[in-house]
């Protein structure tokens, strides 16, 4: 995460990426506001960046300085802290304004980066296909568009003064040009790739298999919860944002086949870049029958509430706030009995699993059935031999039916997904469905 001011657009490469073999890091964590700040996120975001955390510093204010983001007193203090503990890096809690940025670096002494910076860092070193490559190169291009003329600052001094372009500015715009047709490029490229995934979701959507989305805050276990529900082998790891690539893979509850995607992880302050370049891959979440928003039941009251309302948030950006969502709270193995009761208090339409152990499985497979069953149309069919194909759509779309052979053809009764159902109604007993 070396983000030095001057080397900056040499290291992005426009998008190829920012992490280089580096030295071991160390920042100092900052932040201000109104409220105390809690700088866990923070840290272990760094954690997972690999940076160390040297120190903290807060200030108690109304809202940050808009030019350099701490007051002037809390800015002698930051050098004092910076200096005392060896720090090498400052790493700001909020998004900060390019000019808050560049004025923080020259106040301090050392690289300044802010909390959006950090993620997509990690974005990058976390991608591995290539949309999810292109996805965040996007991201980092759209953030570091705005902050270019802080990257030429040194040529400036050379303008010719009004009326003049002198090379500081014609090196500027020329970077910024070749910044907005790289953007575009990659737009065009990533709306080929997403026209790619509608075909496949079509494909799937004439198939009405059910399909269920896993939605949480990072690192709430939501690979492991595929992995155990699907028998997939998602790579699982303790750090944030480990899954960036959606996997789809199909399950089984009751004879009827479910397809369930794993979505990329929220986070509280998710950078709206991300919100934006990621939205191919949140469409899974947008098609979803089902929404099984997957939470960590291990984490305090307040920091649980904060989690699900940040994933609410995103869901609402996305446009998938209508869709129908189960909560399960994972990670029921780590707590105690009392934690379970209370949870059941807090949360009583949630169900309670821990993916690692298999404990709660069956009732949140009971539960998600129970949310499809709800939304089924039961029909009556009498079936002529000869409409093979049909009876074995039907078979497909409906799991498990009651079959009766008679002389006419085979009688089924069955719940029929709603969007499936007129294709089956020219069998129906007496030419509609029973009431």
């Amino acid at each position: 995460m070396d983000r030095s001011r001057n080397g900056r657009a040499a290291e992005s490469g426009y998008g190829e990426g920012i992490r280089n073999p580096r030295a071991r890091q160390r920042a100092v964590c900052i932040a201000a506001g109104p409220e105390e700040a809690d700088l866990s996120e923070l840290r272990e975001l760094l954690r997972t960046a690999g940076v160390a955390v040297a120190g903290e510093l807060h200030q108690r204010r109304a809202r940050p300085d808009p030019d350099r983001y701490l007051g002037k007193g809390k800015l002698s203090e930051l050098r004092r802290v910076v200096n005392e503990s060896d720090a090498n890096l400052v790493a700001c809690d909020d998004e900060l304004l390019p000019r808050q940025e560049r004025n923080l670096e020259q106040e301090v002494g050392v690289p300044v980066i802010d909390r959006t910076a950090i993620i997509l860092d990690i974005f990058a070193d976390h991608a591995g296909s290539a949309e999810g490559k292109l996805q965040v190169e996007l991201a980092q291009l759209e953030y570091n568009l705005a902050r270019m003329r802080g990257l030429w600052t040194h040529l400036e001094r050379l303008g010719g003064g009004i009326g003049t372009r002198g090379p500081g500015e014609t090196q500027i715009e020329t970077d910024r040009r070749l910044a907005r047709d790289r953007i575009a490029a990659l737009k065009r490229r990533l709306r080929r790739t997403g026209a790619t995934r509608s075909t496949m979701r079509r494909e799937r959507e004439r198939a009405h298999l059910p399909t269920v989305a896993l939605a949480g805050y990072t690192n709430a276990g939501k690979s492991t919860l595929l992995n155990a529900l699907t028998g997939a082998d998602a790579g699982v790891q303790d750090r944030l944002f480990h899954t960036l690539d959606p996997m789809t893979r199909s399950f089984e509850i009751a004879g009827r086949t479910y397809l369930s995607t794993d979505t990329v992880g929220f986070i509280r302050k998710l950078p709206h870049q991300l919100v934006e370049a990621f939205a191919a891959t949140l469409e899974e979440a947008m098609a979803a029958d089902l929404i099984l928003h997957v939470a960590d039941a291990s984490a305090p009251d307040d920091e649980l509430a904060a989690m699900l309302a940040a994933v609410d948030d995103v869901l609402v950006e996305v446009g998938a706030a209508e869709r129908p969502r189960l909560v399960a709270l994972n990670k029921v193995d780590v707590v105690d009995e009392e934690r379970r009761r209370e949870l059941s208090f807090r949360h009583p339409r949630a169900v309670q699993v821990s993916a690692r152990t298999g404990e709660g499985l069956e009732s949140l497979r009971e539960a998600v059935e129970a949310r499809f069953l709800a939304q089924l149309r039961p029909m009556e069919l009498l079936v002529p031999y000869g409409e093979g194909g049909s009876l074995s759509e039907l078979h497909d779309v409906a799991g498990q039916v009651e079959r009766q052979d008679t002389a006419e053809g085979a009688r089924i009764r069955a719940r029929v997904p709603v969007g499936a159902a007129p294709r089956f109604e020219r069998f129906s007993v007496n030419g509609e469905p029973p009431a």
